[in-house]
């Protein structure tokens, strides 16, 4: 049945549970598919039936803090986070535009700047994409990836000037959004954060959060493209200097660097991290454009080093050598991704201010980083009819999958390789309302059914729903609180963004998912009032009966 169906994403599930399967096989003779593991006398017939389906307001806001950017875990157990950064606009969805804040913290408390009278040279700010490797951080436009190599001189090592062989090699970044011409290059802003960033407001853990911005200590110019680095004497081939890809930033606001740190040596603002995180509160990474592209990049690989000089004497001589500090920005200090949305004259704006949850919506509309989700609700006379099928007829379900097809409309990232990505999660809607602290897992996923497939031509989902649909016709039971109760037919939650995971393949948790930095704007074909559309949103089953 789903020999043609292609994978469009790596089934995190597959590495947990095992094979997937598109039904299963139970030993209670009276279940939905025995039958058609007895002998070779099956007949299989495909129905398809009519599901609601409607746009959820998220309201642009999503819990956006480090617990959030999770990624993956890696093989030493050390989260990944992805943050974004950037601007796109376009009529369907509108501007989206992302900033990202993070406190810094001094590398160790009391720093005595290893002698007297420091002051500052210069100031460079790092960012550095998700992953060091080209492979799979980067899209190659055309000859876009380009190698520098070149000899210097006076390179100074060790104060003696050197002949060195400099390798720069630059790539691009994956963008989402517009490419090349007008659109390459982005003005960044770094700003000094105002707003003490407490981890115990909630409000502070939020894409919309309000957090004030102090003096600005930088602007810079990014162009789409990272850049790794190699320095090699030219006498012996030994390496001087090798920094990993990455964007360098020079922050023009030395005099804030001077006077907020260099002269408070041996105060108590410099005292512990506890008193430096209230002093310094912070910095936010921003830009000027609405309308260029969105990239991720590493939070914990950030980097903001100060370079400067101090008083070193050695028998009676002084000198002023050059040396650098770190600002720790790791998974120790606060993250939080800002997103803010213009929705004017958009076509998901209209979508959303009309949705109509009682009979569903013609088109869904599903965006990351807090914009809107998908409520897919199987009709309860559907589960009736399949009940009667059960029952009377003792016909076995073969598959359930929710498929759903891909709007003409939804924006294409044609200068990138193409990831959307989604999740489907349970939820008991309170009042209309999603309890995003109460998601769920699907029976399928957690069963190891898979979670869903991509057919390009005619370019549709289809969502595995085989055991969800199973539970609920065969009347099966689950624990709730203290009592045990008949599982009962709950709404589905489509969301952009995937399960995160650690290198093994084991799901973090549900509310672990990318869809804080998922960068996507997805539509797709809803319901039809008329039942005239062949693409409108439906429940296919497949059963089978002994002929």
């Amino acid at each position: 049945m789903t020999h043609n169906l292609k994978k469009t994403f790596a089934m995190l599930v597959l590495a947990i549970f095992g094979s997937a399967f598109l039904y299963n096989c139970e030993p209670d003779p009276d279940s939905l598919g025995e039958q058609l593991f007895n002998g070779d006398a099956a007949q299989g017939n495909e129905i398809a039936y009519p599901v609601i389906a409607y746009n959820y307001d998220n309201n642009d806001s999503i819990r956006s803090d480090a617990s959030r950017l999770i990624s993956g875990l890696s093989e030493s157990g050390v989260t990944t986070n992805v943050a974004v950064l950037g601007a796109f606009t376009e009529p369907q969805f509108g501007m989206q535009r992302a900033s990202y804040v993070t406190q810094l913290r001094m590398p160790t408390d009391n720093f005595d700047f290893n002698g007297a009278n420091p002051k500052v040279d210069s100031v460079v700010l790092v960012v550095r994409p998700p992953a060091n490797t080209a492979s799979n951080t980067y899209f190659f436009e055309g000859d876009s990836l380009r190698t520098n190599t070149y000899t210097k001189t006076d390179f100074p090592v060790d104060g003696v000037a050197t002949e060195v062989s400099i390798e720069k090699k630059t790539y691009p970044v994956r963008k989402y959004g517009k490419i090349g011409g007008a659109s390459k290059s982005m003005k960044i802003n770094v700003h000094e954060v105002t707003t003490f960033l407490d981890a115990n407001n909630d409000a502070l853990k939020r894409s919309n959060a309000s957090i004030s911005t102090g003096e600005l200590l930088g602007s810079g110019v990014f162009d789409g493209n990272v850049s790794s680095l190699s320095i090699t004497k030219k006498s012996d081939n030994s390496i001087v200097f090798s920094g990993n890809l990455g964007f360098r930033m020079k922050l023009s606001n030395t005099n804030f660097f001077q006077t907020h740190i260099l002269d408070k040596k041996g105060k108590p603002e410099l005292q512990d991290a506890a008193n430096f995180i209230r002093y310094f509160k912070g910095i936010k990474i921003s830009v000027d454009e609405t309308d260029r592209y969105l990239y991720q990049f590493s939070p914990n690989d950030l980097q903001v080093i100060m370079y400067y000089k101090y008083d070193k004497t050695d028998n009676g001589t002084t000198t002023r050598p050059q040396t650098t500090l770190n600002f720790n920005l790791g998974s120790a200090n606060a993250h939080i991704g800002l997103f803010e949305y213009n929705r004017t004259g958009s076509a998901v704006k209209y979508a959303v201010d009309n949705s109509t949850p009682a009979e569903g919506d013609e088109r869904l509309f599903v965006q990351g980083m807090g914009g809107p989700s998908v409520v897919v609700k199987i009709k309860d006379e559907t589960i009736t009819k399949l009940k009667e099928i059960y029952n009377k007829d003792k016909a076995g379900i073969v598959s359930a999958k929710i498929r759903v097809y891909l709007d003409p409309a939804t924006w294409k990232n044609t200068g990138s390789t193409e990831d959307r990505k989604f999740t489907l999660l349970n939820n008991t809607l309170n009042a209309g309302k999603i309890d995003y602290s109460k998601l769920t897992f699907t029976s399928d996923l957690t069963n190891g059914l898979g979670l869903y497939y991509y057919k390009e031509n005619p370019g549709y989902y289809d969502f595995v729903v085989t055991k969800t649909v199973k539970d609920i016709v065969e009347g099966k039971t689950e624990t709730v609180g203290d009592a045990t109760q008949p599982i009962v037919n709950k709404p589905l939650i489509i969301n952009a963004g995937a399960f995160a995971a650690s290198t093994t393949g084991t799901l973090l948790g549900v509310r672990n998912t990318t869809r804080a930095f998922d960068m996507n704007r997805i539509i797709l074909t809803g319901v039809d009032k008329t039942n005239t559309n062949p693409k409108r949103i439906q429940l296919m089953v497949t059963y089978g009966t002994k002929k």
